[in-house]
């Protein structure tokens, strides 16, 4: 290993000792009950919810799967989906925060969100808590895979190292991270990885901009690749095998601009519809010690992801510019972020930046792990295979959980050719469609019923599946995300469910309207 790449080593181990350090710090309280490790006993202060709900979010893929988009194709795919993100983040707080945490509370204190729902709807065979778990273990499971595929490629490209070894060392950190710590430790790193994650971006982005010549050249360069500045075209790279070719004098080529309709804008922007099922980021709601702090959460949310989501696509837009043929594949151009931290700054330096890209894939998967973990020991464990299980045993039912879970995302991350933002696309749109209706639903109709809450879950969770594997691969106007017909026939299914049972009982529309007084003495 070279000088420099030891003082990037050493940079990110000072990092991992210190998240490590945060682990064994609540190691002892989180250890003391199920709560304490799967919901902190709802002790969040304003700040760490907010930034433990974005960090948690956004993972790897805003460092290196988002910038990949941009350096690929160009403004249009990644801009109208950061534009999306950031309206579904503001709604989200706006909306469902204030509503979920008081309405958790009262649902029989729910402390996630198989539960929520089971108890919202008072059900005693726990059939919604569980196909909820069982959602939530398939999607977390493949999200997972995704920010182990960021840590191995990460990894791999800085030591030059097979991906492989890289991968199954940087899963069994955050493995062990989140084995020791559970909730506590994962949104106090998450605020602070939250922190490391938007100082990176905002770093790297001045140094491109000043490498790439100032914002004037950097506009007038990218306007000569066909459809790369457009808002309604899109860049074609010329491609043989997934390769991007290079013309006589080495420069890449592209063919005319492609369309960027509004069916495809919507398409794209309905990733914000993703923020009502997500529960990485719902149980950051539930968590805050007082709702009242929610409005400074939400505007703290709200900034850090405007200025991280406007930093991801630009570095990914100038780093086509600075380096246009170092990149040739999709799956390589997530890699710009890491490529321009490592010529644009002392190793040392280059080292903690990096430790940006740890930061947010650690920050993602140590909460997917937990919140899978905990939905199977929760929901299916104690809900139905041992529903007299002392609360020391559901602790360890879901620390053994957390392994199983890790170990068959390592298996899917084994190939280090996946497309991260891809991967994450499929298992945001799953639980978009799986979880956000049924959320709004839930929170503000109170005629929906058990019925029409099942439909609306098994129809949304199914149709992602659905439209991904069978509809989608015809194109055209079926080549839309998945989400967005995934959500609509969610919504319906739901409403119809509703509507053709009986109307919830006295008890349900009780609990209903005591949550929506709660929201409004909150106000």
């Amino acid at each position: 290993m070279s000088g420099e790449r030891v003082q990037i080593f050493v940079a990110m181990c000072i990092y991992m000792a210190i998240v490590i350090g945060i682990g064994l710090y609540y190691f002892k309280r989180a250890g003391a009950s199920s709560d304490n490790f799967i919901i902190g006993g709802r002790s969040l202060g304003p700040w760490v919810t907010a930034m433990g709900a974005e960090a948690s979010d956004m993972s790897g893929w805003l460092l290196m799967g988002l910038p990949g988009v941009a350096y690929w194709v160009g403004l249009s795919d990644a801009i109208w989906t950061a534009i999306g993100l950031l309206i579904g983040t503001y709604l989200n707080w706006l909306f469902v925060a204030r509503r979920l945490r008081g309405y958790s509370v009262i649902a029989s204190d729910s402390i996630t969100i198989p539960d929520f729902f089971s108890n919202r709807f008072k059900e005693k065979n726990k059939i919604i808590a569980t196909i909820a778990a069982l959602f939530i273990l398939i999607f977390f499971t493949v999200y997972a895979a995704s920010c182990f595929v960021t840590v191995g490629k990460l990894f791999s490209r800085l030591f030059a190292t097979k991906y492989i070894y890289m991968m199954i060392i940087g899963a069994l950190f955050v493995v062990f991270y989140t084995f020791i710590g559970g909730f506590l430790a994962e949104s106090a790193s998450d605020f602070m990885q939250g922190i490391i994650m938007i100082i990176s971006l905002i770093v790297v982005l001045g140094t491109g901009i000043t490498a790439a010549g100032g914002i004037s050249a950097v506009i007038n360069n990218a306007k000569t690749i066909p459809g790369f500045l457009e808002f309604f075209g899109i860049a074609q790279p010329t491609l043989v095998d997934g390769v991007q070719q290079l013309d006589s004098v080495g420069k890449p080529m592209f063919g005319e601009a492609g369309s960027y309709g509004f069916l495809t804008v919507i398409s794209t922007m309905s990733w914000g519809l993703g923020y009502f099922g997500m529960p990485q980021v719902l149980l950051k709601f539930m968590a805050i010690k007082d709702p009242q702090q929610l409005k400074l959460s939400r505007r703290v949310a709200t900034i850090w992801c405007a200025i991280s989501l406007t930093a991801a696509v630009a570095i990914g837009i100038i780093g086509r510019l600075i380096y246009p043929d170092a990149l040739l594949t999709q799956s390589d151009s997530e890699s710009i972020f890491i490529l321009m931290s490592m010529d644009f700054f002392m190793p040392i330096l280059a080292g903690f930046v990096m430790a940006g890209i740890l930061a947010a894939t650690i920050s993602s998967s140590d909460s997917y792990l937990l919140i899978a973990a905990t939905a199977f020991s929760k929901s299916i464990y104690h809900g139905i295979l041992k529903k007299d299980a002392t609360d020391k045993q559901v602790l360890s039912m879901s620390r053994i959980t957390l392994l199983v879970i890790s170990a068959i995302a390592m298996i899917i991350a084994t190939d280090e050719n996946s497309v991260i933002f891809q991967v994450v696309a499929f298992a945001w749109a799953g639980f978009g469609a799986t979880f956000g209706p049924l959320m709004l639903f839930s929170l503000f109709w109170k005629r929906t019923t058990r019925t029409g809450a099942i439909a609306g879950m098994v129809s949304g969770g199914t149709m992602v599946f659905v439209w991904r594997l069978l509809i989608k691969p015809v194109g055209g106007i079926f080549g839309i995300y998945e989400l967005l017909p995934a959500f609509i026939i969610s919504c319906i299914a739901i409403v119809v469910g509703s509507l053709l049972t009986e109307e919830p009982s006295s008890e349900v529309i009780a609990e209903f309207e005591l949550a929506k007084a709660y929201k409004e003495q909150l106000n």
